[in-house]
């Protein structure tokens, strides 16, 4: 046990969990063997660390948390996995995590993320760097978000969907498809309405920096050309771009095919609804 941990006396503390330094147990907490919580952790009242949990330095964990619960996946066969969680985590009431599926796997938050009330990370989910999801959004296996993702409340994930960083998803919307980096999606179910220019700005992307995103997935998004097309086209007219780069290399890696552009002709490209 850390240096100047406070444990509440109605805690139930493992002695074979590992706490950092300056750490916190709220009333009536438990935490099983194997789980390890980092310095300057604070956990509040009624919240379950399951064993295979991993919590960062800094974090804060809010009141009838679950973290750890085993997996709603019939393939789970009660292999060691994990949750892990980086620093400066705040989780707020009543969110759930649950291990990942596979021998080794696990379900993640990146540094200074904050998940707000009653969300949940189904199995082997990924969420990245400095993220903010709002109320009740659900996470169905093998989801993944990017970096700097802003998620509005009540918001549903298809499993194996990916949110590329700087995108924002509105609220109550249905992701059944990838979202690309830097864009405003929302409905149900969802499609792009265009780039997240608020964020962008926010986050120091410059007016020009900004433009040559638009640039690129007027490209992409051109339905006149097929996706192989409209790729081979953006290589062309932006060579060694690191946006373009980028977001080409998520669009080659899509297993369940990108979120829909307001406005195009579906038709044009051959595509269904």
């Amino acid at each position: 046990m850390g240096d100047g941990a406070a444990i509440h006396p109605t805690a139930l503390v493992s002695p074979s969990a590992e706490l950092g330094a300056r750490v916190e147990i709220g009333a009536y907490t438990i935490v099983d063997g194997g789980a390890k919580i980092g310095d300057g952790t604070r956990v509040e009242a009624f919240v379950k660390v399951g064993s295979y949990v991993e919590i960062g330095r800094n974090c804060h964990i809010f009141e009838n948390t679950i973290l750890g619960g085993t997996p709603q996946d019939h393939d789970f066969g009660g292999e060691v996995s994990y949750v892990r969680i980086a620093d400066d985590v705040v989780l707020r009431e009543n969110v759930t995590i649950h291990r990942a599926t596979g021998e080794g796997m696990e379900t993640s938050v990146g540094a200074g993320t904050m998940l707000m009330e009653g969300c949940h990370l189904g199995h082997n989910v990924r969420i990245g760097s400095l993220c903010t999801v709002t109320n009740k959004t659900g996470f169905s296996g093998y989801s993944q978000l990017g970096d700097h993702v802003v998620v509005g409340g009540m918001t549903g994930f298809h499993q194996f969907v990916r949110v590329g960083s700087y995108a924002m998803v509105g609220g109550m919307a249905k992701i059944i498809k990838d979202v690309p980096p830097y864009s405003i999606v929302d409905g149900v179910p969802a499609r792009v309405h265009g780039l997240n220019t608020v964020g962008l700005r926010r986050n120091g992307f410059s007016q020009e920096q900004r433009t040559r995103i638009k640039n690129i997935y007027k490209l992409l998004y051109d339905r006149h050309m097929k996706r192989a097309e409209a790729i081979e086209l953006v290589e062309k007219n932006f060579p060694d771009d690191e946006f373009a780069g980028g977001i080409i290399a998520f669009v080659r890696s899509t297993r369940r095919g990108l979120t829909k552009w307001v406005g195009i002709d579906l038709a044009r490209r051959g595509e269904t609804e």
